[in-house]
């Protein structure tokens, strides 16, 4: 896998251990992605010859690991006949927003929803002369609740040979996680200002001062580094709470 996806991958499957440590999982439901680009996938939408997308790029190394946690069961978005996820998300009634780029859970929380539903319904199909008909059966209740991205801290990897050597062959330090004053980038950190408390994560520092950012990574400011103190050792995730899933709560598909 190329670095960058392989470290998507591994960090889905961090956030997963957590979850793990978290509550009683006794299965996972994975979707496989098979991208318009892919003509072996005998989809007419097919658009050009062989190829590929970034999200299909791993899944059968993340399946692997997954399976070492659970038994995974894996479904088709596009699929019907009670296996596909598109079907049984307009079934419960979830509406889903392609903007990828917008946070919210009709973008990124639905179809994991609709996965999680497959573990309590089941597809029944029957005949009516030649015709044939499938509904499903089982009892699912969405109700509301919280929705939260999970991201890295946006460090700098720590680079040598970036800048001109000053003079004496010295290079400038450039990225990396260590500060001069005892606290590593990503850190969370409680620092005063003017009368005033904050709250963030240690993002950089200079001879004197250290700058502390909010959840989004957008800089409080600098304080002085005698009034900064530690309340977390970075754990590697920055989790930031968003909009609640009440508008999944009343659901005409919902049994």
């Amino acid at each position: 896998m190329p670095p960058s996806i392989r470290a998507n991958k591994q960090l889905e499957f961090r956030v997963i251990k957590e979850l793990f440590k978290l509550f009683p999982i006794s299965s996972i439901h994975y979707e496989l992605v098979m991208a318009d680009v892919d003509r072996t996938s005998g989809r007419r939408a097919a658009r050009s010859g062989v190829g590929f997308s970034p999200v299909m790029v791993g899944q059968g190394k993340v399946l692997k690991w997954l399976s070492e946690l659970a038994p995974v069961k894996t479904h088709q978005g596009w699929q019907r006949d009670g296996n596909g996820t598109s079907q049984l998300r307009k079934w419960l009634g979830l509406s889903k927003d392609k903007n990828k780029s917008s946070q919210v859970p009709e973008t990124h929380a639905v179809d994991g929803v609709s996965l999680a539903s497959f573990e309590f319904l089941q597809w029944q199909e029957w005949y009516s002369g030649s015709n044939k008909h499938g509904n499903w059966e089982g009892d699912v209740r969405i109700t509301p609740a919280p929705f939260a991205t999970i991201r890295r801290p946006p460090m700098v990897r720590r680079q040598l040979h970036l800048c001109v050597p000053s003079k004496g062959g010295k290079r400038r330090k450039y990225g990396g996680t260590i500060t001069r004053h005892g606290i590593r980038k990503g850190d969370k950190v409680i620092a005063e200002k003017a009368g005033k408390v904050y709250t963030g994560w240690c993002s950089g520092d200079t001879q004197t001062q250290i700058s502390v950012s909010n959840c989004h990574w957008k800089r409080i400011g600098q304080f002085t580094a005698k009034k900064v103190q530690l309340l977390q050792r970075s754990t590697g995730l920055i989790v930031v709470p968003s909009t609640g899933l009440s508008n999944l709560s009343t659901l005409s598909g919902a049994v």
